[in-house]
């Protein structure tokens, strides 16, 4: 077995978390470790187990949120106060009352919905066209 490759289940420490999630300085390629510290500070979310010498390590819980709160800063462009109010009530997330296809739970059945709504709207647009 590769001792490179962690179990799902393991915990993580602050530098594995940063370069799986790309957090690397381009020139220098160090770790932007104080980004993940500064995240922890900011969403009580982020709860990383703090052992002797301070190490922090991250368990799978903690890296799928700290993977949101990434794509919705940096990806999205959602300012800290955004990513916490979405954190805090999952139910923002929904783009419009009857599909729940938002930023973290879009799935098959939200996509399948769209492309309906949007062959409905492409079938009135060839009607009108029609009528000129």
């Amino acid at each position: 077995m590769n001792n490179d490759i962690k179990l799902d289940s393991a915990y993580r420490t602050i530098g594995e978390i940063t370069k799986e999630l790309g957090l690397v300085d381009e020139k220098t390629g160090n770790s932007k470790t104080y980004v993940l510290r500064y995240w922890e500070t900011q969403f009580k979310q982020i709860k990383p187990l703090i052992r002797a010498g301070k190490r922090r390590y991250y368990s799978r819980k903690d890296f799928r949120t700290i993977k949101l709160i990434k794509f919705l800063l940096k990806d999205k462009g959602l300012t800290i106060k955004g990513v916490k109010k979405i954190l805090n009530d999952p139910k923002s997330l929904h783009l419009d009352g009857n599909t729940s296809s938002g930023v973290y739970k879009a799935n098959l059945e939200s996509a399948k919905i769209i492309k309906t709504k949007i062959k409905k709207i492409s079938k009135i647009v060839a009607e009108l066209k029609k009528l000129k």
